[in-house]
């Protein structure tokens, strides 16, 4: 199966907490604080490889999480990083934000990485308080907390060349003749269904020739199968559009022509400024007389300088499409990566605050300033839960809640920590 669009969820690793310690052994019955640091979550890392063709792996499998950090340990032991979770995807892959469903990644080349969400920051352990007011600390911090996101993963495929046409006009054949693939063929409406890649030698060198489903009329608003492929028409470098000159399937060359030229354009401006080299497929079903004549009209009517009469049957005019389409790559540059939206994908939230009361009367305080501001509080070390009073008037939250309805001896709960509040 051959799947080009998926949304996944994925979430790094939290950080470890901080460990709360006193060194004790044989030779000190009453040490200092040696307490270590958590260690730093895993991070969500996307790789590109050439190993992989679709996004078939994601169909059952939408979910990814990577390892948390260790917590800290006594001996001022610090906890081990959380292993990053590699995700690989196929060369040509896009991250699409969901939100604003632009591109934030493009991982054009085999073995390009994307650092999606960077993994929490361990918690301090109690050593790192020590100070020469704070002798004993009996307090460590939590690790950072992260929070999973959506993001859509997007195959376009990465060739040099794009075969468009329509249905039976003969681009599965032709690419089967001048590439190493091996494409489904048929003599039925959309044989193709999925981009067949190949790899095309002559000369010495080589390009990557993409068959792109066939395209019909209505295709870039939705009609037929072309409309779900024409994303992997957009990195092509070059166009080799096929016409079946024989008009065998009872089509015009000329409306077919115009048709698919229309088609592209809807979709995208960008294709119409792309070169294109017309072939007149299946020469050899027709007389050389009225292929002439036929190839004469168009040609004039169209201004078409550069144009093939090919036979993928009889091997007429092979070599020299490849050898065109060689020369003509020669002379246009490499496609640019796709543009990335200026859009920090791991921003943290630092500033938000949320009140919410709950079924039995108690009040909910959350957001990303909060969670940054609670990771350093023990609720049961009367210093830090004086600071953590002080804190909370301070950032207005208790103004918050007043607001909200709160009164002496409601409950209110923030994160793990829950209290009675008190005037």
């Amino acid at each position: 199966m051959f799947l080009d669009r998926v949304k996944i969820f994925v979430k790094a690793g939290n950080g470890g907490k901080g460990a709360v310690s006193f060194l004790r052994n044989a030779q000190t019955a009453n040490g200092g604080p040696d307490g270590g640091d958590g260690g730093r979550g895993g991070s969500i890392i996307f790789k590109a490889t050439d190993e992989m063709n679709t996004l078939y792996s994601f169909r059952f499998k939408k979910k990814f999480v990577a390892e948390n950090g260790a917590d800290g340990a006594k001996k001022n032991q610090t906890g081990k990083s959380g292993k990053d979770e590699i995700i690989l995807v196929p060369t040509g892959t896009v991250l699409i934000n969901p939100k604003t469903d632009k591109i934030i990644a493009d991982l054009s080349e085999n073995g390009a990485e994307f650092v999606a969400l960077r993994g929490g920051g361990g918690g301090h352990g109690n050593n790192y308080y020590k100070s020469s007011i704070k002798q004993a600390p009996a307090y460590s911090q939590l690790g950072e907390v992260v929070q999973g996101k959506e993001v859509i993963l997007e195959l376009k495929t990465i060739a040099d060349v794009g075969l468009v046409g329509f249905p039976n006009v003969g681009k599965s054949t032709l690419l089967s003749v001048i590439s190493n693939a091996n494409p489904k063929i048929a003599n039925y409406p959309f044989t193709t269904i999925y981009p067949n890649l190949g790899v095309c030698e002559v000369l010495g060198e080589s390009f990557v020739v993409a068959d792109i489903p066939g395209l019909i009329e209505g295709a870039s608003e939705g009609l037929g199968l072309g409309h779900y492929f024409l994303k992997h028409i957009e990195r092509v470098r070059l166009i080799v559009h096929l016409i079946d000159i024989s008009e065998s399937e009872g089509r015009n060359i000329e409306s077919d022509y115009e048709i698919i030229n229309k088609e592209l354009e809807k979709y995208s401006k960008k294709l119409t400024t792309l070169k294109q080299i017309i072939v007149f497929s299946k020469c050899d079903l027709i007389s050389e007389e009225e292929r002439n004549k036929k190839i004469e009209k168009f040609v004039k009517k169209f201004k078409i300088k550069d144009y093939i009469c090919l036979s993928s049957f009889t091997f007429q005019g092979v070599e020299e499409l490849k050898k065109k389409i060689l020369e003509n790559l020669k002379k246009i540059p490499k496609t640019a990566p796709l543009q990335v939206e200026e859009f920090d994908f791991d921003k943290k939230d630092v500033s938000s605050i949320e009140i919410k009361r709950n079924d039995d009367g108690s009040f909910e305080v959350y957001g990303g300033r909060i969670e940054s501001f609670v990771r350093g509080v023990v609720i049961s070390d009367p210093k830090s839960f004086a600071y953590f009073q002080t804190r909370l008037k301070e950032m207005g939250v208790i103004d918050m809640l007043k607001e909200r309805g709160m009164k002496n001896g409601d409950t209110v709960i923030i994160k793990d920590l829950s209290f009675i509040y008190e005037e």
